[in-house]
């Protein structure tokens, strides 16, 4: 600044009218902290004028750092002498939340989804508002105008009255602002009694001819839904389009939606999810779960790409979109996309479950059920009401997953006694209860054992190939357990289990053939079937994997691969493996793989004492 510049400023300083004009000048050249200190001077000598000018300096950034509390008081000075700029401003503060950035957010710029964002995340007062907004509708300010028809017509807001927000809506709209033609569109639209009236139509196209995006917006959901207008998928495309462009997130998916499937515009799958992907961006859940589906199955000419749903549904998620949430936690779950996590899953699905979602509740208890997670992570996810609930209404899934619960102590006590009776009502049809139910006869929890009875069970679960039926049926075959032993019709249920490729049936198959059971040896099938049980993870099968491999039964000695099996079982839990790893010797003599009667039948009594 120039000598000249400074004693210009100081002499304009020493009247305060002089400061405001001197202060006016200098802001239109753009030197706003000189502009602000001159603004300042007229302030604090009260002119309502340059106090509205120093709040507005305050709220836009110019030559001091936003503050919006500062703005409001020195707004508040300016109203309170009858400034109507001034309760405007005021106005648009406690409608956006006391937001620094508030002076955008005007009524030239209310109906705008952005508008409407900032108001929900930002606890607007209506109320107080209103009270600053009247005056200055009621002087003519087309804003305050806005805001007073945008406000009384606000579903949030308690004392909503559309009666009232039609005339200021209808001023504004005189007075030439298109956003009041919009207002009134909108709020005919919504006392249209059976579709969209022609004078509510014609307000909204009148807004969008002044190239209003929302109105764009508005008379696309008209043509494409078909509301008191011929249903049009091309005219849709075509606004929803012009609002996109404008960077309607809403819009954007609309619009990306129709391009990627060719719904009233020629398909173009990779602009489409283009425009998906932006409106994801920029908050929509619906779109940004939509970008997640296109990745999970890799849709046009987009190859699948797990990893990039799994990003998407998170965030759609983390928006309040509830199956993504579900979706995410099956990703967690079986690991695809993203590491295998079950306790990510079961925080995924706790949400997904907490936002209502029914299959979700069902996916978290399985999963707390199974012991893959801890319970503390979803606590306190009251996960047994939720299914005690459902089931005292006749849900008879929900009556499973609550007697489960009972049984295994699940958010309450254990208490078999009631598992038991809630485990009987799901069994009228719930494959999973029969076999549960028919456990609980057996054993004798919760009821009293009736092993007859839990064969009939049990014969359910079998007779439509359950694994878990077919292989406890086959272990009351081999104890006559409620029925004649039958060895050889427990082998036929194994074998059944094994042919759905269940490790326990053919474990169980491998001891069987192993001998010492009421069916012909087979040393050579039972090599088999441990191997193809040890292939599955089981780790007995291992163990007896690697004796079979150790001592060349049924096959060549090999030590390395029995080493291979005898480390697997070991992490897989079975203790009395390190002895047989311990007791490997180098490579084998010719004598050492030829194995003795009596190496032979050791093998077939642990092999007996292992099913």
């Amino acid at each position: 600044m120039s000598i000249k510049d400074d004693i210009a400023d100081r002499m304009a300083a020493r009247k305060p009218q002089s400061a405001l004009t001197r202060a006016h000048a200098l802001y239109a050249e753009r030197k706003f902290e000189r502009a602000l200190k001159l603004f300042n001077v007229a302030a604090q000598a009260g002119i309502a004028e340059a106090e509205r000018e120093v709040g507005r300096h305050y709220l836009t950034g110019e030559g001091v750092r936003r503050n919006a509390v500062e703005a409001a008081r020195w707004f508040l000075r300016a109203a309170e002498k009858g400034d109507m700029a001034a309760c405007r401003n005021l106005a648009g503060l406690y409608m956006f939340g006391m937001r620094e950035d508030a002076a955008a957010l005007t009524g030239a710029l209310l109906f705008t989804q952005a508008a409407a964002a900032e108001a929900e995340d930002q606890e607007p007062d209506f109320s107080t508002a209103l009270r600053w907004a009247l005056p200055a509708a009621e002087a003519g300010d087309t804003d305050a105008q806005l805001m007073a028809g945008f406000i009384y017509s606000n579903p949030k807001w308690p004392q909503r009255d559309d009666a009232k927000a039609l005339p200021w809506f209808e001023k504004a709209a005189q007075a030439g602002a298109p956003q009041g033609h919009l207002g009134l569109g909108i709020t005919l639209l919504r006392h249209a009694a059976g579709g969209a009236p022609e004078e509510a139509i014609a307000h909204i196209r009148q807004a969008a001819e002044a190239e209003l995006p929302a109105a764009h917006y508005y008379l696309a959901l008209l043509y494409d839904m078909g509301v008191n207008l011929p249903a049009d998928p091309a005219l849709a495309a075509q606004h929803y389009g012009v609002a996109a462009k404008a960077n309607l997130s809403n819009a954007q998916a609309k619009y990306g939606y129709m391009l990627f499937n060719g719904i009233g515009i020629k398909a173009n799958q990779v602009e489409g999810e283009s425009w998906l992907r932006r409106a994801g961006l920029a908050g929509d859940p619906e779109a940004a779960a939509l970008v997640a589906e296109i990745y999970a199955r890799g849709d046009g000419k987009l190859p699948p790409n797990y990893a990039e749903a799994a990003t998407w549904f998170r965030t759609a998620a983390e928006l309040g979109h509830r199956p993504s949430a579900r979706a995410l936690g099956l990703l967690y779950l079986t690991g695809t996309g993203v590491p295998r996590n079950p306790d990510e899953a079961a925080i995924w699905f706790r949400r997904a479950a907490e936002a209502g979602d029914e299959t979700a509740k069902a996916d978290l208890a399985s999963l707390l059920l199974s012991g893959q997670t801890s319970p503390k992570l979803t606590e306190p996810a009251p996960v047994h009401e939720w299914f005690e609930q459902a089931a005292e209404a006749g849900d008879l899934i929900a009556a499973f997953n609550y007697a489960v619960c009972l049984a295994q102590g699940v958010g309450m006590e254990r208490d078999e006694v009631r598992a038991a009776k809630w485990m009987r009502r799901a069994a009228e049809s719930v494959l999973n209860a029969q076999y549960w139910y028919g456990i609980m006869l057996a054993q004798g929890l919760g009821v009293d054992a009736n092993p007859e009875e839990a064969r009939v069970w049990l014969q359910k679960c079998a007779d439509v190939e359950l694994p878990d039926g077919l292989i406890a049926l086959a272990d009351m075959c081999l104890t006559g357990a409620g029925g004649p032993r039958d060895h050889e019709a427990g082998r036929q249920l194994y074998e059944r289990a094994a042919n759905r490729g269940d490790a326990r049936g053919m474990f169980a198959l491998g001891a069987m053939y192993g001998g010492g059971h009421d069916i012909p040896t087979d040393r050579a099938l039972s090599l088999a079937c441990y191997r193809a049980a040890a292939g599955r993870g089981h780790p007995l099968a291992c163990l007896m994997l690697g004796r079979y491999l150790a001592r060349g039964i049924a096959t060549e000695v090999d030590l390395d691969a029995a080493r291979h099996w005898f480390t697997e079982a070991l992490n897989g839990g079975i203790a009395e493996a390190r002895g047989d790893l311990d007791a490997l010797t180098p490579p084998a003599s010719e004598a050492a793989q030829e194995a003795s009667a009596e190496v032979e039948a050791e093998v077939e009594a642990e092999a007996s004492a292992t099913e």
